[in-house]
């Protein structure tokens, strides 16, 4: 007699149902390859990387949107009504949002679905929200295959959000064709070194929340981005990046924040600027990817694992320093991984 347990869980999917229910836009199987493609076991990341390359000639058609800002910005309200006046003007659009992982529990919000109600039950809507797992600029380690996913799957417009803190921005640029940066009015000089940084690396900036009482101090920060966007290079060779108003709230802003990434596509698409920016990340992908297998094959290295714990106690009591520590590690690292010669293997 079968358990609860077995009656709630799912059948397994084998590879062809896996890539027949994206090709047919099923979102639950959409759902289910995107856990497939975030599951840290061995098995289920061989299946993942099978998939991807059975879809791989229905990716690269969707138009990649990054959204980012600091926290309290208002993203979410504003990833939600952009993407409803997307949905409501024919677009297909999938959403994925990044949420903070706890550097101390692992876990995530999970939220989005949530704080986006509206959106998420329109039919042409698919939003997925997934844990950061403590990556640098706390982009996840899927997002770039989980958008391959959404492509096969005949969504035009791929919105990822990140949790904007840190290098998140840096990271969301390196995958996405276009970059939205959202700003407060009135954020303050103490975070104006900050804001230089993320505005050379936008493709367009809005002031959020320009209603009501914040209307006349959204227009002075409208017109100091301005001026500052002046003094910078472009963020795309060809495009002008410029600020706006809008608000999440009421909607207004929201059309030509659309009209104005439209633009972008279809002047510097036939140029093949967005092609050239895509193969760029495509080698940026393969660098990060060789170099977070290295670093997991060093930590998982036995001879690492052996000294790991009496070197870490060395430096934690001042006897020998960081970089004799790392020298001894990777000594150690490099002694396991020389082939071994005749008389060593009989």
């Amino acid at each position: 007699m079968q358990s609860l347990a077995d009656i709630a869980k799912p059948p397994t999917l084998s590879l062809d149902d896996y890539a027949a229910g994206i090709l047919a836009a099923n979102r639950s199987v959409l759902a289910r390859a995107i856990t497939l493609i975030e599951s840290g076991a061995e098995a289920d990341e061989a299946q993942a990387q099978k998939l991807l390359q059975r879809l791989l000639p229905h990716t690269g058609t969707s138009r990649r949107i990054g959204i980012s800002g600091a926290p309290g910005v208002g993203k979410s309200t504003f990833v939600e009504a952009f993407g409803c006046y997307l949905v409501e003007n024919g677009h297909a659009v999938a959403v994925l949002t990044i949420d903070p992982s706890s550097t101390i529990s692992g876990g995530s919000i999970l939220g989005d679905k949530t704080r986006m109600e509206k959106l998420s039950q329109h039919e042409r809507a698919f939003i997925r929200p997934s844990p950061s797992g403590g990556n640098l600029g706390g982009v996840a380690r899927r997002t770039r295959e989980t958008m391959l996913l959404c492509e096969a799957a005949h969504f035009d417009i791929i919105i990822v959000e990140s949790v904007g803190v840190g290098q998140s921005e840096v990271a969301l640029r390196s995958m996405v064709d276009f970059f939205l940066l959202l700003l407060l009015p009135g954020g303050g000089d103490e975070l104006q070194g900050i804001k230089k940084g993320i505005t050379e690396i936008a493709d367009a900036i809005l002031i959020n929340k320009a209603d009501g009482e914040n209307r006349r101090a959204a227009e002075r920060a409208r017109a100091e981005q301005a001026a500052a966007l002046r003094c910078l290079a472009p963020a795309t060779v060809g495009w002008k990046t410029e600020a706006a108003l809008c608000s999440a709230r009421t909607g207004d802003g929201v059309p030509e924040a659309w009209k104005n990434i439209d633009a972008f596509f279809n002047r510097l698409g036939p140029k093949g600027a967005i092609a050239a920016r895509r193969r760029t990340q495509m080698l940026e992908w393969l660098t990060d990817l060789i170099r977070d297998g290295l670093l997991r094959d060093f930590y998982r290295n036995p001879k690492v694992e052996k000294v790991f714990p009496g070197i870490r106690k060395s430096v934690l009591h001042g006897e020998i320093t960081a970089v004799q520590a790392a020298g001894a590690l990777l000594a150690a690292h490099g002694e396991s991984s020389k082939p071994k010669t005749y008389d060593q293997q009989n």
